[in-house]
């Protein structure tokens, strides 16, 4: 069997830390995700989809995201059953985060101020070669390659 989700969107409000009984971090939130496809004429749709972290991914969630940001999700889908406060009973399907990544510019997802101060970040960025020819490459001996 397989069941596997991958997702990117928006944060649609800042995560909030919260521990279990027995000390467990985790953390519940809901990321817009604009859906594939709209109709002509009509403003693109998104889907709202609920993720719930545990532990050291709830952590790092509540650290470094905010409402807004862009954020790239895997993990699993989960559904499970509950009572709201009226007795009904009612399904939640969310996804549960395996792992969870930084997406868009240092300015748009609002972790400019976490960027390393080293020179390998603050070096140009790389060039594109999508326009490549073979004069811009050059050749690497065998005994300089890391491997």
């Amino acid at each position: 069997m397989l069941n596997n989700a991958v997702i990117m969107g928006r944060l649609v409000a800042d995560p909030e830390l919260r521990t279990t009984g027995s000390g467990i971090s985790v953390t519940s939130f809901t990321v817009a995700v604009d859906r594939r496809f709209n109709r002509q004429g009509e403003d693109r749709q998104a889907d709202f989809i609920d993720i719930i972290a545990w532990r050291q991914t709830a952590e790092f969630v509540c650290k470094y995201f905010r409402k807004g940001s862009m954020i790239a999700i895997q993990g699993y889908i989960q559904t499970r059953m509950y009572e709201d406060k009226n007795g009904n009973k009612r399904k939640a399907v969310e996804i549960v985060a395996d792992n969870v990544s930084f997406c868009g510019s240092k300015s748009e997802s609002g972790t400019g101020s976490f960027a390393r101060e080293d020179s390998f970040a603050a070096a140009q960025p790389a060039p594109s070669y999508s326009t490549a020819d073979e004069g811009d490459f050059k050749e690497i001996p065998e005994d300089d390659l890391p491997f």
